[in-house]
Formats: structure tokens, sequence, C-alpha cells
């Protein structure tokens, strides 16, 4: 049997990129850090740095999509980004619809009853992992 390749998730925000990694069995997800954008290059940097630090096989790049389903101007700057990144990277690259992802979230960090400060220290990196269990589960059905 074929080792699991590792999955990362990203959430992309303006300010700031929310990553989780998968376990090695592909089961579970887990939070890694946030990263603060600063330019593209440094950006592109980082991402180079984690998967190589987790051998990461493929990139799950969370999509905020519009309620309705259509592509605002959010979700056109994650596309723009996975566009800058994807000649730098070796890893296969899919977009994942991460609706309500940030929201579910926050309602379970509120439900481990965190503050509003620590909350807002790891919500991006909380949403990554929403977004990459999500996947999982979908990959494991």
């Amino acid at each position: 049997m074929e080792p699991f390749k590792r999955i990362l998730a990203l959430d992309v925000g303006d300010k700031t990129i929310g990553m989780a990694v998968s376990d090695p069995l592909g089961w579970t997800a887990q939070g890694l850090h946030t990263i603060r954008r600063e330019t593209p290059e440094a950006d592109i940097q980082a991402m180079k740095i984690v998967i190589k630090q987790y051998e990461v096989t493929h990139l799950v790049v969370g999509l905020p999509k519009n309620m309705n389903g259509t592509i605002g101007p959010q979700a056109e700057k994650v596309r723009h980004f996975i566009e800058q990144l994807r000649p730098e990277i070796s890893c296969e690259i899919t977009e994942w619809d991460e609706r309500l992802t940030t929201k579910m979230a926050e309602r379970s960090l509120i439900e481990a009853d965190l503050r509003r400060s620590k909350r807002k220290k790891i919500i991006d990196t909380a949403a990554a992992v929403c977004i990459l269990q999500g996947y999982l589960d979908f990959l494991n059905r």
C-alpha cells in the first residue's frame, strides 16, 4: 500500500494566510500557523518552506464564494494568488468551496471558551482546518 501524501490547506486573506496540514494517514487536519502577508514573493517563499517541511504533495485552497455560489472580488484575489503560486511549486492545487468555514471555526473556538483576543489570533488557522477536514472527509467517503 502506498503511503498517504500530505495535503496542505490554505485560508488566504488580504492580511494573513491560515494553514492546516493532514496527518500522514489522511484522516485529520491539524492547524499549523498563520502567515502574516508581506509581498507575493515572501508569501510564496513561506509556502515553499512549509511544503518542503511537511512533504506536501497537494494543496487545497479555500475559495470564498458568495452565498449564491458566484465568484466575487475576494475569490478573484485568491485565484490570483493561486496563479502566482502555481509555477513556483510542484504540488497539485485544488480550489475548495470555503463558504461559512470561518463562521464554523469561530463557533468552535467560542464553544472552546477562548477569549476574543485569542480567537482573533487563530481564526485563520482554524478556518484552514475546517477547509482541510471537509476535503479529507470528501476524499474518504
